[in-house]
This record gives C-alpha cells, structure tokens and sequence, in this order.
C-alpha cells in the first residue's frame, strides 16, 4: 500500500501526525532536520537528470529540502490542495503570490480590510511595476462586481480580516472571479485551516502565515502557499526558485511539531476566545466586541454558513482614547503586549499605532480603527484567569 493510500479517508488530526513524513535509512520517528544546502550526486549524469527534471532528488535548498518538503506535503494534506509550497515569511507568501501572476498592465481587486503589510504590497508596490489595484469594501458583493476590469488577473482578501474580524463571503466572490477569468486569493490566516477552508468554497489560492496559529509558540517565520499543481506548475515554482524567499529546514521542521499539535490549540483558543467576547461584551467600559462567533456580529450568517467555529481573535473597541487604552493594555499582567498572534500566550495589540500604524488617519477611520480599538489573540491559559486580569486591567484604567 502507497503512503497516499495509507492517508485516504483520515481526519485532519491523524494528517497532521502521519502525512508526509519521509523518513531516513536511520528509521527515526520525529522527522529529520536535513541542514544542507546542496546535494551530491553519483555522478555527472545524475546531475544533469536532475537539474532537467529528467530524474527526481534535489538539487539545492532554495529549490527543495527534504524537511522543507513534508512541512509543504503535511500542509496540502490538511489544506486539500494538490500543492501546497513554503516560503520564509507569511508576507513572503503574500507577495510570491501576487507577484508570480501578475505583469504590469494587470488589475488587482482587493478587500481594503487587511494586514498593513499586506496593504502595502498591494497598495504602494504592486503600482510600481504596472499593476495598479482597486480598494473595496470586501462585504459587498456589489463593489466586486463593480470594480473587476478586463484586465483583472487577482481577486485578493482575508477573512476574518485583520484587525476588526470583517467577514468575506468567498463563494460569492469565488463565483465572481470565475466570471471574469480572474484568479481568488484568500489569506486564511485568522481562521486557521482548522475552522475554514477557502478551496472547497472556490478559492484558487490559499495563503498562510505559518508564524502564526502553525508553529503557535512564537518561535520562528515561516508562510504556505496552498493551491491546485497548476498554478504553482504555470506561475509559483519558476518565481520560487528564481527569487529565493525560501523557508529553512529548521523552521519547517519547527513547524512540523507546530502542526501536530494545531487541532488541540485551535479548539482550546476559539472556545476561550468565544467565552473573553461574551465577557466584555458585558462590560460598561467596552463600546463593542467583534466575534464572527457571535451572533451580534454583522456578517454571523457567513461565519455560520463558511467557518465551523468563531476563531482565536477577538476585536474591542474601548470607550477609551489612546492614553487610556494604553493605561488598559499596560496594566495587563497575563495578556502580553504584542503585534503577533496566535500564540500559547495570549496577546494584545494596538493596531492605530503597530499593524495598521501606516494608513492613513482616512483609511483607518474608513476601516474602523480607533485609538481605543484593540486586538486580542487567546492563549492556551486559563480562561477565568485571562477575565481576572482583564477585569483588573479595566479597573485600573480607569476608562469611565
């Protein structure tokens, strides 16, 4: 029996233990850590085959990696997609992406509710080259439709994005860009591939921050590319090899161990997170809490029709300026200040002034980010101990 035989019909938990581990003559049970740049070959032959595509085996590790490529085969497994490649950051993969299909004179429709990173590439560099890109409100099928071009090569969103958790309904958009011969790519990140899966609701592309839910200890970078074998065939693996942003061995093998353990994680931080949005949603000195898990969410309907579970993210506004939602966050002991996510530790931001410090004030009142709106990620600790610290935390603030 094939090893794909072995791993048809098997849940995604026993995937992300089983699926794609090549082993060595040394039969070992964790997965190996191949720390080499290059590759010997028999002979000269050998390295001609391989360097065509005549014979398989590697060639060099900015091409392929034997870690490199179980994290790559574990990821397409849990995805479901007929490839799936990595790269050395989330915003690595963002940018191979876009850049690997597009030419100047292309057109590219995105969401404006996304990563500040994300915005940038789309906003600021992708123009530089000829691509210009039309900003919309992601919610409304109707600004979809209406700003696709002839030359629209990419439709581009996250969803839940980041930072206010605004939902995308990606069949909707999925059935839009197929109309118009366009690529959709979907930055899953805040979702996890847990709690959503873009390619069964007509996604072409799936794009991953694996620094985040993925390794899940704040301990290294990585990104996936997740897609059909004709698209990385056509456009990725040439612009992969050729530009070199490419994940090291350690950090895949990091993100190995990351996914095994992704199910349990996910599970533990939604119900936590679901359980902290209830909680402040109670309290005075909140204005609003944003769970797609909720039902006051204003696209709950979608979470409920695309996602299985609310996510690990909760997003707040404060009745609060920055002064005192800073005095909030500094008062925390538990939940740690930081612009990650997905982490054991559970962990705050302040997008106005560290993922989002960019835009404009415009574009961040247009989005909805205030001084006092702030991000949280949910941990793996305790929940009644991250309400105490919270409720201590609104206490000392002092907001109202």
């Amino acid at each position: 029996m094939s090893d794909a035989d072995a791993l048809a019909g098997l849940h995604p938990d026993t995937l992300l233990i089983q699926g794609g581990t090549l082993r060595s003559q040394f039969g070992e049970t964790s997965e190996a850590i191949f720390l080499s740049s290059g590759y010997v070959y028999e002979n000269a032959e050998d390295a001609e085959a391989r360097f065509s595509g005549g014979a398989e085996g590697y060639v060099y590790s900015r091409f392929g990696n034997p870690t490199v490529t179980m994290f790559e085969t574990r990821m397409a497994l849990l995805e479901g997609a007929g490839v799936a490649r990595a790269t050395a950051t989330g915003m690595a993969a963002v940018t191979s992406a876009l850049l690997c299909c597009l030419k100047a004179g292309d057109h590219v429709v995105a969401s404006r509710a996304m990563f500040g990173a994300s915005r940038y590439v789309i906003e600021d560099l992708l123009p530089r080259f000829g691509i210009p890109a039309t900003l919309i409100d992601g919610r409304d099928l109707a600004q979809w439709r209406g700003a696709v071009r002839g030359n629209t090569r990419v439709l581009f969103c996250e969803s839940p994005a980041n930072p206010l958790l605004e939902l995308v309904d990606l069949a909707g958009v999925a059935a839009i860009a197929k109309q118009a011969g366009a690529l959709f790519m979907v930055d899953n990140v805040f979702a996890t591939p847990m709690l959503q899966k873009p390619l069964r609701l007509g996604a072409d592309v799936v794009i991953y921050s694996a620094t985040k839910h993925i390794d899940g200890q704040g301990r290294c970078l990585g990104g996936a590319i997740c897609s059909g074998a004709a698209f990385v065939e056509k456009y990725l693996k040439d612009f992969l090899r050729m530009t070199g942003p490419t994940m090291s061995p350690f950090n895949a093998w990091v993100l190995l161990k990351g996914l095994e353990t992704l199910p349990l994680r996910v599970e533990r931080q939604t119900a936590t997170a679901a359980r902290l949005a209830d909680w402040l949603a109670e309290r005075p000195e909140i204005e609003g809490v944003v769970y797609p898990g909720r039902r006051d969410h204003p696209q709950h309907d979608i979470a409920v029709r695309q996602m299985t579970g609310g996510g690990p993210l909760v997003a707040l506004r404060l009745r609060a300026d920055k002064a005192a939602t800073f005095r909030f966050m500094n008062a925390l002991r538990l939940i740690k200040i930081s612009n990650n996510l997905g982490d054991a530790k559970s962990l705050i931001a302040h997008p106005a002034t560290t993922t989002h410090y960019r835009l404009t004030d415009a574009a961040k009142a247009e989005l909805g980010i205030t001084a006092g709106t702030v991000r949280l990620s949910a941990g793996l600790e305790h929940p009644d101990d991250l309400i105490a610290d919270l409720n201590r935390a609104l206490g000392l603030a002092q907001i109202i």
